[in-house]
């Protein structure tokens, strides 16, 4: 990271991906290399117009190029979905906190994302594949409104699956078009035992997605008997200054840039805000 922290590098945008109708993933190269961890975030600069946090959906063995996935929602996402191959942006961090990949050795992992929270936990997913043979499986479940919404389905359908009988993946979608032969229903759907064979006593499960989304899933994922510290989140704020400062990402006791953005469910089960 620069001294400054509030200072940002220049990155160029390599090449553009449109992963849905409302969905690019951008390749960036960084005039310096950039070391993170799967779950933190950096801030991007539109220049002259403002800056946003998005957190990388590239593998963190990467450091000379970062690739993240965003969805068009506001200003300066707008400006960003409306940028070419060859034009220059400003990143800074990385900031927050990380999955903590350790401590999830030797456990099942079970993740389950939503709409463009899928871009994180492609980084966690890269991380995890990079270890594997330190984990006995990785179940995938991932949903989306129609199937154009899904967000790489096509690596997940020809590359995340390569590696045998130890990644279980499975999307769903709240509606269904002509030629959709899986399921159709909101994530938590697919959560259901007729779906999801797995062991919370020996797991822990790793989510992203909407708030409302993460609070129904999270319920689902207790009702299947996981402890509320092996439930992980991964939350998105107003994260302006990324190391708690401003104090716009507030809540509770918590900064979400700062002691975030990946939380236990046991930190955030009192904190009501949480799903807002």
């Amino acid at each position: 990271m620069k001294p400054n922290l509030y200072m940002p590098i220049k990155a160029t945008i390599e090449h553009i991906v449109e992963e849905t109708p409302a969905i690019k993933t951008f390749g960036l190269r960084p005039q310096e290399p950039i070391v993170f961890q799967a779950g933190q975030f950096v801030e991007l600069t539109v220049p002259g117009l403002g800056e946003a946090p998005f957190t990388p959906s590239s593998s963190p063995a990467i450091t000379s190029e970062m690739e993240i996935t965003i969805m068009r929602v506001g200003r300066v996402t707008d400006a960003l979905h409306d940028m070419k191959a060859g034009d220059t942006l400003g990143i800074r961090g990385p900031y927050g906190t990380a999955y903590p990949i350790e401590q999830f050795r030797g456990r099942e992992i079970l993740i389950v994302g939503g709409g463009c929270g899928v871009g994180p936990l492609r980084s966690l997913l890269f991380a995890l594949f990079d270890d594997i043979d330190h984990f006995p499986g990785i179940i995938v479940r991932m949903g989306a409104k129609s199937p154009q919404d899904l967000v790489f389905r096509e690596a997940a359908a020809n590359r995340w699956g390569e590696r045998g009988d130890k990644v279980d993946v499975l999307f769903s979608v709240d509606h269904a078009e002509p030629g959709w032969t899986g399921p159709v229903g909101v994530v938590t759907k697919i959560l259901d035992p007729k779906y999801t064979d797995c062991n919370p006593q020996q797991g822990v499960a790793v989510m992203c997605g909407s708030p409302m989304m993460m609070k129904y899933v999270s319920g689902s994922l207790l009702e299947r008997g996981y402890a509320p510290e092996d439930i992980y989140l991964s939350l998105e704020r107003n994260m302006s200054c990324g190391v708690g400062k401003c104090g716009h990402c507030r809540m509770g006791q918590y900064h979400v840039c700062y002691d975030g953005p990946v939380f236990s469910y046991a930190q955030l089960q009192a904190l009501p805000e949480s799903w807002d």
